[in-house]
């Protein structure tokens, strides 16, 4: 793969205008400080695409793409970061001439290359460690699951002994030392010893779209917490961005993907002949997964669990689906709870019947809410008839919108003309605040929402808080510091960040050219543009920064608390911490950047 310098990249970039080169593709009308059209990433009636010209940056706010023009040009065009550069270059009469890797570059390929060749080794150690007498449990926990040794040497199964450090031992007698094994993930470490994270469970590696191990899946023998473990975030391993078995899935010639909660459905499916079956891994199901399941399939069976849980799992990730432009149904597997227990309880024949009669998403949502509502009381009956309103709006195209009204009225014996009349009414008042999609809404609604996102969702708002507010980084830095964030990107994110804002040259687009892959460049353009400052007073906005900083901070004391053995160092965090607590002595105030 050629290499080029930070500047040749740069060079090529800023000769690149953005809205002269997305406008080349997409149709955008200027408003207000940007620019809007129909994201070309989704399907949408109502433009959600917007082009900042000033960061030469683009965001779509109903599917969440976003990055810089060369980010554009990879997703848009299908192209590698090198075949995007070259593109661009030549559209701006630049010659490109690539370089050997500088040393930045050589090491951490080299870091990628290392833990991507650790993992497979951890994964064949797991593996023979299965079939040996030590991995009896765990061999006999697999087969009284029904799986075959096919299967098993197929998904690459394997087994953690019982304790102790013995993958530990046996990578160190590979010749791996303890720096690199540290970012694996594979192991807890302090000065005194180190054990292996996973121990007395079921493997199952977690591999990429090409099939190489990026992370391992822990199923517990007996009844100790929790009952699954997934590797931590890695250099290799983002979750939320990653589905496991889709390296296989996406090889089949079906023309849909069978969405599962767990690993066992989607081995189980496999084995039965479902080789399309994918799942989240351990956490509920992304926006982002939606996006890369949209690169091979326009339609989505989803199969979770017949309780209220998957249920819940369920209506929350047919919003997410849809957003994508997936037409997603559902798969009833009652009397079971899984796809595991409906195929050995009743086959694979039958599970394809089911696939075939999958009900269509909009009429799970609406069977769902119909449930909470007693129908024939009149107030109860109302209030179902204003739910399924608001519901219809989800459908930006009006064709489509009028049909399903049509269709719910008629199975649920609405009156039709009265729930237009609600649509219109909901639709209307929406349109007054600008839309669901807009800016402004989305930085209220992430006020709300903070607290109930991960580590990472915080770091994301601050960073794009200190991009629309520059003069706000003097009083940040003193208390959130680079070392503070962690995990990438982020951390990487963030010193380059500080780095700009510290010399007065603030140009976040330039900090995307670093990432090549288009995953992680929406990623790092998302930390800059997620419109959390629009549409808030100063007020709103300074008590919102301030608990942000908190909580970063008090994350980062958290995890290095656990961290640490020297007492000196445990009890300067503790006070940190509890400084932290006195408001009157922490307080940062909004500065116009």
């Amino acid at each position: 793969m050629p290499w080029y310098t930070e500047e040749q990249i740069e060079e090529v970039r800023a000769a690149n205008d953005i809205v002269n080169v997305i406008g080349s593709y997409v149709k955008l009308k200027h408003s207000g400080g940007s620019y809007m059209g129909l994201c070309p990433f989704h399907n949408e009636k109502t433009p959600s695409f917007s082009v900042n010209q000033a960061r030469q940056m683009y965001k779509c706010f109903g599917c969440g793409a976003g990055g810089n023009v060369i980010t554009f040009v990879m997703e848009y065009e299908n192209y590698t970061f090198p075949e995007a550069l070259q593109s661009l270059a030549d559209r701006a009469g630049i010659t490109l001439k690539s370089i050997e890797p500088d040393g930045r570059h050589k090491e951490q390929e080299s870091i990628r290359m290392l833990l991507l060749e650790i993992n497979r080794k951890a994964g064949g150690y797991y593996y023979a460690m299965l079939k040996s007498p030590q991995g009896k449990a765990g061999y006999g926990y697999l087969k009284s699951r029904g799986l075959s040794d096919e299967t098993i040497r197929h998904f690459g199964l394997g087994y953690a002994g019982q304790g102790g450090s013995s993958l530990y031992q046996f990578l160190r007698h590979e010749g791996y030392k303890d720096d690199i094994l540290k970012e694996t993930g594979l192991f807890k470490m302090d000065e005194r010893s180190v054990y292996d994270k996973f121990f007395n469970r079921v493997i199952f590696p977690i591999m990429d779209v090409n099939s190489r191990v990026i992370g391992f899946g822990g199923r517990v023998m007996g009844d100790a917490k929790p009952k699954y473990l997934n590797s931590p975030e890695t250099k290799l391993f983002d979750k939320s961005r990653n589905l496991f078995g889709l390296n296989y899935a996406k090889l089949g010639k079906n023309k849909n993907m069978i969405l599962c909660e767990g690993y066992m459905d989607v081995i189980a499916l496999h084995q039965a002949g479902f080789s399309n079956a994918v799942a989240s891994l351990g956490t509920a199901f992304t926006i982002q997964q939606a996006g890369i399941i949209k690169r091979y399939t326009d339609e989505v069976l989803l199969t979770y669990d017949s309780d209220q849980a998957g249920q819940k799992a369920a209506l929350r990730a047919v919003p997410m689906l849809r957003q994508a432009g997936i037409n997603a149904r559902i798969i009833h597997m009652e009397p079971y709870k899984d796809p595991d227990e409906f195929i050995k309880g009743l086959g694979a024949d039958e599970f394809k019947k089911r696939m075939d009669s999958a009900e269509n998403s909009f009429f799970f949502e609406t069977g769902i809410a119909r449930k909470e509502y007693d129908t024939a009381d009149p107030e109860q009956n109302t209030k179902f008839y204003h739910v399924v309103a608001k519901m219809l709006l989800e459908f930006e195209d009006k064709v489509q919108r009028e049909n399903y009204l049509e269709a719910v009225a008629a199975k649920y014996s609405l009156r039709r003309d009265d729930l237009k009349s609600l649509v219109v009414r909901y639709g209307t008042s929406m349109a007054g605040n600008q839309g669901a999609a807009a800016p402004g809404n989305y930085a209220r609604r992430a006020v709300n929402i903070t607290k109930n996102q991960g580590i990472g969702y915080s770091y994301k708002l601050l960073l794009s808080l200190m991009v629309e507010r520059p003069g706000i980084f003097a009083q940040v830095k003193e208390v959130v510091r680079e070392e503070d964030y962690f995990g990438e990107p982020y951390r990487q994110v963030a010193q380059m960040l500080y780095r700009q804002l510290a010399a007065g040259e603030l140009v976040p687009a330039r900090i995307i050219n670093n990432f090549s892959e288009a995953d992680v460049q929406n990623t790092v353009a998302d930390m800059f543009q997620t419109g959390f400052a629009a549409g808030l007073g100063d007020e709103e906005l300074e008590k919102a920064l301030n608990e942000l900083v908190i909580r970063i901070k008090e994350y980062s004391i958290d995890k290095r608390t656990r961290e640490l053995t020297d007492i000196n160092e445990l009890k300067s965090l503790i006070q940190e911490k509890k400084a932290l607590q006195t408001p009157a002595k922490l307080h940062i105030y909004l500065k116009d950047g």
